[in-house]
């Protein structure tokens, strides 16, 4: 019973946010009033019975808390490191008789969460397994971690702070280059060390435990008195904490296992770097006591990460729309874990450096988690590589800067043709202002030809349509369609542009947010302080300052407004009923319509469907164009029975138009 009261508040808790969320920030009610306090009022009911109050739940109210510095706390017992292996035979033989627990070996940030009186009071970071940080107004915030349990004692657990995959890239997307981070576990570490809680709460960071470290029970509380850690889960999942999938195992049972998460890794929602194996039996665990650096009670299996062994063939340089110059590795294609590589992003100047990589250097390459493509070795290590003195694009002086810990390389040219590409090949794109025809390469040629210097000369293209219609490849019709593709677009959104014209950390789904907040008009926007943006859920002090640094620029104001005068901003769109309507798709592999995978995403948006990273019985399809791929998301679905559709395929579904598109008489 108790299981199933946290799945119902679970269930509750996502749809209130969700119509919250619908009718202060998009404007729109997806629900009546009385349906709102119903299902409030069954939350509350069901918080009152089982003792329990999840994190983010509306009953609550957080009051965020910004800090000066983290204190510091000693931990009552060492955390240490484990011993490692990646032999599943070394794995069983440490096992030996024993009943094992094989689980994830999440890839986060560890924290001690201690509860007292039926409260969570204290959080404190791994730090260096001694001293760690004290967190407590930080996880407060976080998503799966009760606020209120039903046990009014002394409970200390352990368990992993960690950001998914699908947040991450969201993250990042709203980030300029400069600043995204790297793997999600940076960015936890990041998130849940915040001196502003705010921040915290707006990373959705997850808590995931996988331990129980002390518990002092009172009168009317249930002791814990099983002598099996995988029963002390079990209990805790009963309190409303989110815990570590695991598998009972023995000696010979244990390879299955991990066959098992190896299949799943691929669609796993967390980042993982291995496995972990610990004796189920409390005292024996605890007889044994531990080493100087590792507890002799658990073990943890790292993957065998499947390597290919190529020569680099080249390091591309991309000037971006910030002036980061971002290095990209080029070597003969290979095959990981089921798919064919052949680039990959080496970040920086520092991970260059680090690796001694020049060209024709044999290397060795891998999937990191079995996800992204990286460079783990370089086998010559000849460190030739020559680092440009010239931005690839402009042919401006480069500079050599440090960003956090890393050096990177920038184009000093305010002016680069790429920074000016890169910036309107964003302005037009699908999730922005969606003005079709205008394909970077003929952007490029605007640019060149001096029609293009900054956004408003768009509208200004068709004083050069005959211009335009003499050049190559284009002509009377082209160039009308174009001039006809530019008008259709002043009638649009007001998140639109403010998705569209670059300012730090507004993609599309924090531009809806602050078109929300402010009514659609952008002018009070450009005239909000920093206090009245931070006040805006989801947004801290620190993207508040961006927006707000960005409008006190004169050339950005001036343009701003200038587009302001030629667009016609109506309200936000409403999403009637479509064939996607409350549909949950997941797409993979490379599209052929699109310029990525955010464009599909944002019209799907648009339709009133969702998008996932991962596959599980809830998504409506899969749209992959190798839809016969042996990869872990085809398998997936089709174990659980969901179609897999190729991109076009799936738009003729949808009914969303694309070229070649067979015409319906």
């Amino acid at each position: 019973m108790q299981n199933e009261h946290i799945s119902r508040m679970k269930e509750l808790i996502a749809l209130l946010d969700r119509a919250s969320f619908a009718y202060y920030q998009e404007a729109r009610e997806i629900m009546s009033d009385h349906e709102y306090d119903a299902l409030y009022d069954e939350l509350a009911s069901l918080e009152k019975e089982s003792g329990i109050v999840l994190s983010g739940s509306p009953t609550q109210k957080v009051g965020y808390v910004v800090s000066t510095e983290l204190p510091k706390v000693a931990h009552a017992r060492p955390m240490l490191s484990l011993d490692k292996t990646k032999s599943r035979e070394d794995l069983a033989a440490w096992l030996g008789p024993h009943t094992g627990e094989l689980s994830w070996k999440m890839d986060g940030l560890t924290v001690v969460l201690t509860y007292d009186g039926g409260s969570l009071v204290q959080a404190v970071t791994r730090g260096n397994g001694e001293i760690g940080e004290l967190i407590t107004d930080n996880a407060r915030t976080f998503r799966g971690l009760p606020l209120s349990i039903p046990f009014r004692g002394r409970l200390t657990v352990r368990g992993e702070a960690v950001i998914s995959y699908a947040d991450f890239e969201k993250i990042n997307q709203n980030l300029p280059p400069e600043e995204q981070y790297k793997n999600p576990r940076n960015l936890c570490s990041g998130s849940v060390r915040q001196l502003d809680s705010s921040v915290t709460a707006a990373r959705h960071v997850h808590c995931i435990l996988y331990t129980l470290i002390d518990s002092d029970p009172v009168e009317g509380d249930q002791p814990f008195t099983s002598d099996s850690k995988i029963d002390g889960l079990r209990r805790l999942a009963d309190m409303g904490f989110e815990v570590v999938e695991y598998i009972p195992v023995t000696q010979e049972t244990v390879s299955d296992a991990i066959s098992s998460y190896e299949e799943k890794i691929r669609t796993f929602a967390y980042p993982s770097d291995g496995l972990v194996l610990t004796y189920d039996s409390i005292s024996y665990s605890a007889s044994l006591g531990r080493t100087a650096k590792f507890p002799r009670d658990s073990m943890a299996f790292k993957w065998m990460d499947e390597t290919a062994e190529t020569t680099l063939l080249d390091v591309e340089w991309q000037t971006s729309r910030t002036g980061l110059i971002n290095p990209v590795a080029v070597f003969d294609p290979v095959e990981l874990e089921g798919t064919t590589v052949q680039r990959a992003s080496v970040h920086n100047l520092s991970i260059i450096e680090s690796l001694k990589l020049g060209i024709g250097d044999r290397i060795l390459v891998y999937k990191a988690n079995m996800i992204i493509p990286q460079i783990s070795r370089n086998l010559t290590a000849s460190g030739t590589l020559t680092i440009p003195d010239a931005c690839p694009r402009c042919g401006a002086e480069t500079a050599v800067v440090q960003d956090h810990e890393a050096r990177v390389l920038v184009c000093t040219n305010p002016d680069c043709p790429a920074r000016i590409l890169q910036a309107f090949t964003h302005y037009v794109s699908r999730p922005c202002m969606n003005i079709g025809g205008l394909s970077e390469a003929t952007l490029e040629r605007m640019i060149d030809a001096g029609f293009l210097t900054e956004y408003p000369d768009l509208y200004r293209l068709g004083d050069h349509e005959a211009e335009i219609a003499a050049m190559e490849g284009f002509g009377d019709r082209s160039a009308a369609n174009l001039i006809e593709s530019i008008e259709a677009s002043r009638h649009t959104q007001a998140y639109r542009l403010l998705a569209a014209i670059g300012i730090p950390g507004v993609g599309p789904a924090n531009a809806r947010a602050l078109a929300g907040a402010f009514g659609q008009d952008v002018h009070k926007l450009m005239d909000a302080d920093p206090e009245e943006i931070a006040a805006i859920e989801g947004f801290a002090d620190r993207g508040a300052e961006r927006i707000h640094g960005y409008f006190t620029v004169p050339d950005n104001r001036r343009i701003t407004e200038e587009l302001l005068k030629v667009l016609d901003l109506a309200p936000a769109e409403e999403t009637g009923s479509t064939p996607l309507t409350g549909k949950t798709i997941v797409i993979t592999g490379s599209l052929e319509h699109f310029e990525n995978r955010d464009e599909l995403t944002e019209i799907i948006r648009n339709m009133g469907g969702k998008v996932s990273g991962s596959v599980s019985a809830k998504t409506f399809c899969l749209v992959n164009n190798d839809v016969t791929s042996t990869s872990g998301k085809n398998k997936k679905a089709q174990a659980l029975g969901i179609p897999v559709y190729s991109e076009e395929d799936f738009l003729r579904l949808a009914g969303i138009p694309f070229p070649g598109m067979p015409s319906v008489s």
